[in-house]
């Protein structure tokens, strides 16, 4: 019948692909969320904004407290993935990142509609879409 390894293969290939049937189907990235991960680690070691992390994912809460490990996550979306990415450092204004990104300021914004207009609610850590154009996201 079956040997124990092929068992144990069709164990893996069916958790995988439970895994992946949680994600939308057009998720162009994906990732397990491994213990001790944040929002903002994922995103900083992945390439992915944080608010592309969170509009792709909505059952992740505001804090980003509910991760769980083993949680299947999606990192973007075919044809809405920025992946072009920069990490908030103490002191950064929006001005200095689209300046330092060779962007304006208008598309930085567009992109990460999460931020303000006046960028007072970044953070050190967080990770900003720093892509030259803009990003078509949908929710």
């Amino acid at each position: 019948m079956f040997t124990r390894l092929q068992l144990v293969t069709l164990a893996v290939f069916a958790a995988v692909s439970a895994v992946r049937a949680d994600l939308p189907a057009d998720c162009a990235r994906d990732y397990t969320v491994r213990l001790m991960d944040t929002c903002d680690k994922i995103s900083a070691n992945l390439n992915v904004s944080t608010y592309q992390l969170a509009l792709v994912n909505p059952q992740i809460d505001a804090g980003c407290d509910n991760l769980g490990e083993g949680e299947p996550l999606c990192l973007g979306i075919t044809g809405q993935d920025c992946t072009t990415n920069y990490v908030i450092q103490s002191g950064d204004n929006c001005a200095l990142i689209a300046q330092n990104s060779n962007i304006d300021v208008s598309v930085l914004h567009a992109n990460n509609p999460n931020v303000n207009s006046d960028c007072s609610n970044i953070y050190p850590g967080e990770v900003l879409c720093t892509a030259n154009s803009t990003i078509p996201y949908t929710s």
